[in-house]
């Protein structure tokens, strides 16, 4: 197994990773491949694995009755994806987790993910920033839905996730912030004629 994971954790933790510890860590996880379009995880199933990004891209999105997308989390490199309600509680998913690039990832389940929390120390140190980072991702998101308008929630993200707009197109970008295409593309018409703004405005 590649050394992406470790040097992720490796990172995030204060502890000093001996070979015995990453032995123990790269053991635990398996290996996924999933082709453009792949998915990951099918609305109506249970989340099995929480998975690492190795490389590619990845969304997150639920269908709702009128049969419209919504995108609730991109991820790249480096980031971890799964329902993690359903991953932790074993009930269905409401959610579809698609790979948008060919993408690799590491994928650990539950009962290994809790096992070796208990025997690696700097492994449960990384979830600890990894868990946190997931929360201040979902308050800047709720944040932006109730106190940004369009232009400014479009702003805000490319601010704090310049390559998210790199990787994936118009149309799923601003299904994740909530807006119209239509809007989307005037306003994105519009930062890229004045692109000085964009270092105006305050982002979340």
């Amino acid at each position: 197994m590649a050394s992406t994971i470790i040097d992720y954790v490796s990172k995030y933790s204060k502890f000093v990773l001996e070979d015995e510890e990453i032995k123990i860590i790269n053991s635990y996880f398996d290996v996924v491949k999933l082709k453009k379009k792949e998915l990951l995880l099918e609305a109506g199933n249970i989340n099995r694995y929480y998975c690492f990004i190795v490389h590619g891209a990845i969304r997150q999105y639920f269908i709702c009755e009128k049969g419209i997308e919504h995108t609730i989390k991109l991820a790249l490199e480096n980031w971890w994806v799964g329902d993690m309600e359903s991953f932790i509680t074993k009930k269905t998913s409401m959610y579809n987790i698609q790979a948008w690039e060919d993408t690799e990832l590491y994928a650990i389940t539950f009962l290994n993910f809790k096992k070796l929390i208990k025997e690696s120390p700097a492994f449960a140190e990384a979830i600890i920033y990894m868990e946190e980072s997931n929360a201040i991702s979902a308050q800047f998101r709720l944040n932006a839905y109730k106190s940004l308008n369009a232009r400014q929630r479009y702003i805000a993200l490319l601010q704090r996730y310049p390559d998210l707009y790199l990787r994936f197109p118009s149309h799923i970008i601003a299904s994740f912030i909530g807006i119209q295409k239509e809007t989307f593309s005037r306003i994105k018409k519009t930062i890229s004629e004045h692109k000085v703004e964009v270092n105006k405005n305050c982002s979340l």
